[in-house]
């Protein structure tokens, strides 16, 4: 890329489009992408190349301008990745969508950004609406996966239109300030800016609309260098993709496999099955994904030790002592980690002691739960007083809790791969913002050695008799028991002690466990108001795209059940 002659010739804008083209110039005959499923793989050189084409394509639009945004709706796909690049080094801004959600969000969503370049897989085009979905003057581009193999696919279609484009700019003759022709990327501008916006992730929206993050391109940079140097990536890594680049730009490992030189192993969709083939025989050295995923891959019929260790990042709860066995024993290293779409992903996790080799099993579950220290270049966490609920909190200052692994606040962050805001709406930006720090609400302790353990979030602790009460620690303490594979436990109203929990349970196959025999179990490990007095013993819980638990669902499905509980008290004492 061309950087503007007005930048100083100490500084140059920091973007994460820099670090495909310096695989490219590295690395250029080492595998870039893997996608065993459409029988496609491209060096970085190759992958270097089309990626430019797609660029000179979406420059080529009708009516484009930088700071467009462009709404992506795929699987885990070559195009998705290609985009991430390509949509950025054409000065706009990537919309990655999740392809879990309905026809409705998605028109919202893209009315909300103002999409009017859209990147289509084909097997999720049912999910536009063509009266809703887009301005009528939007621009549809559809993606049969093909690789370049099907002739009809119009998204090959497109790159070769970006080809000629591209071909065109060369034979026009343009010359650098050293006077050289230019060439491929040198046709393309560097950013100027390095805090331009680079992404546009939407929230889940399970409390409400979803919410656009916006993010820039130096904390992409940044998040990136952070999860390539956390997750260990180097130019012999494989990363598998499990996780959905939709979701919150695939915690920026888009860019940050690019960063190391790695491979990019693609699968369209979580299948265990598919899963352990690349982890048998894809060279996987690398995978993400929640402690949900998981729990599939090691209790699925082809899993056994693999002859190298595999690094997996897992976000949101830490894995329970029981799943950090199973991990261990397939030879499976957790890397816990803790981060919000807001904070492109992981912004902190657990960095593990020698001293962990000589404890059990149990005690180092206990210290993996701790969600740590920020990552390399983040700042670290703070843990602050909640407000009382009668006052303004951008009245009060924040305060930190004790260094005591005991006293509850609230997570705030800031620093460089915190977002910039929520796109197009101030109200909400200013809300989550105090001092200058944003607020995740996420409630947790920090411990003697400064490292954070979440508690919950705001709306998941619950008050039962007037004690406050965590359901991620009765979740914790529920998944001990031998014969539960997962849990969530959700606030059901009761009529006596205002709030109880409502646990719902999957069991281990082969396992058996009553109600009551659960709730025993409870009580050996926790006060008494803490243990659910409700029990549901369920085949599986409801999640999202990214494995995520929606216990909105769930929180529905209580309140259904309290209130008709409440109306069969009521009809018998007429």
């Amino acid at each position: 890329m061309t950087l503007p002659p007005s930048i100083p010739h100490n500084y140059t804008p920091l973007t994460p489009v820099s670090f495909l083209l310096r695989a490219a110039l590295i690395a250029p005959d080492s595998p870039a992408i893997v996608h065993p499923e459409r029988g496609v793989k491209l060096t970085y050189s190759q992958w270097a190349a089309r990626t430019l084409s797609l660029t000179f394509g979406i420059l080529g639009t009708q009516g484009w301008r930088t700071g467009e945004r462009v709404a992506v709706i795929a699987p885990n796909c070559p195009m998705i990745l290609e985009l991430h690049t390509a949509i950025l080094a054409a000065g706009g801004i990537i919309t990655p969508i999740n392809i879990r959600n309905t026809p409705a969000e998605i028109a919202y969503i893209l009315k909300h950004s103002g999409s009017r370049l859209i990147f289509c897989d084909s097997e999720y085009q049912h999910l536009l609406r063509s009266n809703e979905s887009s301005s009528p003057s939007a621009q549809i581009i559809i993606s049969n996966d093909s690789g370049g193999r099907d002739d009809s696919d119009p998204y090959e279609h497109f790159l070769d239109a970006g080809h000629r484009i591209w071909a065109e700019a060369e034979q026009a003759g343009e010359k650098s300030s050293m006077g050289q022709l230019k060439r491929g990327w040198e046709l393309i501008d560097h950013p100027a800016n390095e805090n331009a916006p680079a992404a546009l992730c939407y929230t889940s929206g399970t409390t409400g609309r979803p919410k656009g993050v916006l993010t820039t391109h130096r904390g992409a940079y940044l998040a990136a260098i952070s999860n390539a140097f956390e997750a260990g990536l180097g130019a012999e890594s494989v990363y598998l993709w499990v996780l959905p680049a939709f979701h919150a730009c695939g915690w920026t490992f888009p860019w940050a496999v690019n960063a190391a030189f790695a491979a990019h192993y693609i699968l369209r969709k979580v299948d265990n099955d598919q899963i352990w083939s690349a982890l048998l025989q894809g060279g996987t050295t690398h995978y993400a994904g929640a402690p949900t995923v998981q729990i599939g891959i090691v209790n699925h019929g082809r899993a056994e030790r693999l002859p190298r260790t595999i690094r997996v990042a897992v976000a949101a709860s830490a894995p329970t002592s029981a799943l950090l066995s199973q991990m261990e024993k397939l030879n499976l290293l957790p890397v816990h980690v803790y981060g919000l779409t807001e904070s492109y992903g992981p912004v902190s996790r657990r960095y593990p002691h020698r001293s962990w080799a000589d404890l059990s099993t149990d005690d180092r579950a206990r210290l993996m739960a701790r969600q740590g220290h920020g990552f390399l270049t983040a700042d670290e966490v703070r843990v602050c007083r909640v407000p009382p609920e009668d006052a303004d909190p951008q009245s009060v200052a924040l305060e930190d809790v004790r260094r005591d692994g005991k006293e509850m606040g609230e997570i705030v962050m800031r620093g460089n791969i915190v977002m910039q805001e929520y796109y197009n709406d101030a109200e909400a930006t200013r809300k989550t913002f105090r001092d200058g720090w944003f607020c995740t609400g996420d409630l947790a302790v920090r411990h003697p050695g400064g490292e954070i353990q979440i508690a919950d979030r705001k709306k998941d602790l619950y008050i039962s008799g007037g004690e406050n009460v965590s359901s991620l620690m009765v979740e914790t303490e529920l998944s001990s028991h031998p014969a539960v594979l997962e849990c969530a436990v959700v606030a059901r109203k009761d009529p006596k002690w205002q709030e109880v929990g409502h646990a719902f349970v999957v069991l281990r196959p082969d396992h058996r466990a009553s109600e009551k025999e659960l709730q025993e179990h409870c009580r050996k490990h926790m006060s008494k108001f803490a243990v659910p007095k409700f029990v549901d013993l369920v085949a599986e819980l409801p999640k999202n795209a990214t494995g995520k638990l929606q216990k909105n669902v769930l929180r529905e499905r209580v309140a259904k059940l309290a209130e008709s509980a409440a109306d069969r008290q009521a009809k018998s004492k007429l």
